[in-house]
């Protein structure tokens, strides 16, 4: 009996997870995700910034804030063919999404609605569509919807009790308030968060539990792993243990049994074993491509090479066309 939906879970039950010893967590974790998936397959996204650099905000590991010298140029909107050649390009390559991340903390309503045009241009090529463009009304929201997307991208980043050591510019509220927009407008919801931030454990099972206890969960969950930026706050972070990541890694899928589990920010400094462990912990979804938005991403080709020695497969687009809730979720662009 596959394993049960829940929206009620508590601190202390999803710390009791992460303390589980490693081998039974990844057997637990493991066997959940079989009741779901296909443990061979993983789905393929590639994730392009339309609109780079000069967010107002002051997300303390993003290089794309205006806030901090990172060296990163500020650049405008990208045209619809543009954006629709790079889908392409990512389709010749396997992917079966495209995510459109821009560096905004809102859009204007104009900007919406060319990044509609852009929805639509790549929902014609047979590729689902995403978009990560910060906070949104619900009419702009609606708008995205009757272009195509089929997902937004909104993370909540850390536990609520630790989210203004990491941003200042806007409440955790705003967070939630878009996706709920996002999720009345009939869009699918990608929503996840950044670990090696210098949270302790119980933090990292805080934003666990908030995505968990959503009232839908995220049909997406990314797990980014910090990739720290000179210029930015957290630049000199201390490392996370990568066991402690495939331990996040596992009880995420244990607490959203039905969710796409994606690797993230940051593989591009994890090893081939460490991302092995995390696909046998749950992990069922990459960011394919040599870049994500502004760092560094292994390429298609190393990524090829991997799923050939493991024996994986990119996913279908089928395989993934359901609806989470009814069995019962790309965030702020640098980190989808």
């Amino acid at each position: 009996m596959p394993a049960v939906i829940r929206h009620d879970w508590t601190r202390e039950e999803v710390l009791a997870l992460f303390d589980l010893p490693f081998p039974e967590l990844l057997h637990r974790a493991a066997s959940v995700h079989r009741e779901r998936f296909d443990p061979t397959e993983v789905q393929v996204s590639t994730l392009l910034s339309i609109k780079t650099g000069g967010c107002p905000e002051d997300c303390a590991y993003c290089p794309q804030s205006a806030r901090y010298d990172t060296g990163l140029k500020a650049q405008k909107l990208m045209a619809v063919d543009e954006v629709v050649a790079r889908a392409a390009a990512a389709k010749a390559a396997g992917a079966t999404r495209f995510c459109m991340g821009a560096a905004w903390r809102s859009p204007k309503d104009r900007d919406v609605a060319e990044v509609a045009k852009m929805v639509g241009a790549v929902k014609a090529m047979g590729l689902e569509t995403c978009a990560t463009l910060g906070m949104l009304k619900p009419e702009q929201a609606r708008a995205l919807k009757e272009a195509g997307l089929d997902y937004y991208n909104h993370n909540l980043d850390t536990a609520p009790e630790f989210y203004a050591d990491i941003i200042k510019t806007r409440e955790y509220q705003d967070r939630l308030d878009t996706l709920e927009a996002v999720r009345a407008a009939g869009l699918k919801t990608c929503c996840g968060g950044i670990v090696g931030m210098g949270e302790s454990r119980e933090q990292r099972a805080g934003l666990l539990q908030t995505l968990a206890n959503l009232p839908e969960h995220p049909d997406s969950v990314p797990i980014n792993r910090l990739v720290q930026v000179e210029g930015t706050p957290l630049h000199g972070t201390a490392l996370l243990d990568p066991f402690e990541f495939v331990r996040t890694i596992a009880v995420a899928r244990l607490l959203m049994p039905a969710s796409m589990v994606r690797l993230s920010a940051g593989r591009n400094e994890m090893s081939e074993e460490l991302q092995a462990l995390c696909f046998l912990a749950g992990a069922n979804s990459i960011f394919y491509g040599e870049k994500l938005l502004t760092t560094g991403n292994p390429d298609v080709e190393a990524d090829q090479a991997l799923f050939a020695r493991l024996g994986l497969r990119p996913m279908p687009v089928v395989e993934e066309s359901r609806t989470v809730h009814a069995d019962i979720a790309c965030a702020k662009p640098e980190a989808a």
